[in-house]
């Protein structure tokens, strides 16, 4: 079996470990717990591990947030990798800060990279790992906020929650989704 495991986020240093990078964040943390290199190829960045016998394809898309879609549909194809098998990796204003949260469909909540995957794909029953960033921002300042920096704060439980979310993941390639909803959604 193979999964496409994408971290949503946007490439260029201007955007490195910004909120709404937290999904190439996430991903490249089981990459390196698994020791493997990103390699750059069309649409974005991948790299590849296998667990128990499953190929883990870990994605972090060049399309910048807004056309993530076309990574997810070409990489899907081009690995013949099925819808239930994709797992996209995103930041959540709705939720404070580490939590996680992993769901098999919903709506985009008004996250562009999301609502760009559910019009590529024609369907928002996809799976995706929620990792809340929190809310704290004045009115009008969202794009600050999810563009902006994390704080010292979220920076030292940063780990354990990339650690976390990693055994999600891993979970969801071994276990699927329902079980590991259960195990996990209530922490």
């Amino acid at each position: 079996m193979k999964y496409l495991i994408v971290g949503l986020g946007n490439m260029g240093a201007e955007y490195h470990e910004t909120r709404h990078n937290i999904g190439f964040m996430v991903v490249d943390k089981m990459a390196r717990l698994n020791n493997t290199p990103f390699v750059s190829g069309r649409y974005g960045s991948t790299a590849s591990f296998s667990i128990k016998g499953q190929q883990i394809i870990l994605l972090k898309p060049s399309t910048f947030m807004n056309l993530s879609g076309l990574a997810v549909r070409y990489w899907m194809q081009q690995e013949k990798i099925p819808l239930e098998n994709v797992l996209i990796v995103v930041d959540d204003l709705a939720l404070p800060f580490g939590t996680l949260r992993l769901k098999p469909q919903g709506s985009d909540a008004g996250h562009n990279g999301l609502k760009h995957i559910a019009a590529t794909l024609g369907t928002q029953s996809y799976n995706r790992l929620r990792f809340g960033i929190g809310s704290n921002f004045a009115k009008g300042r969202q794009i600050d906020y999810v563009l902006g920096k994390f704080d010292n704060e979220n920076w030292n439980t940063m780990e354990e929650r990339l650690e976390m979310a990693c055994e999600i993941i891993k979970s969801f390639c071994l276990a699927g989704v329902n079980i590991t909803m259960n195990q996990y959604n209530k922490r």
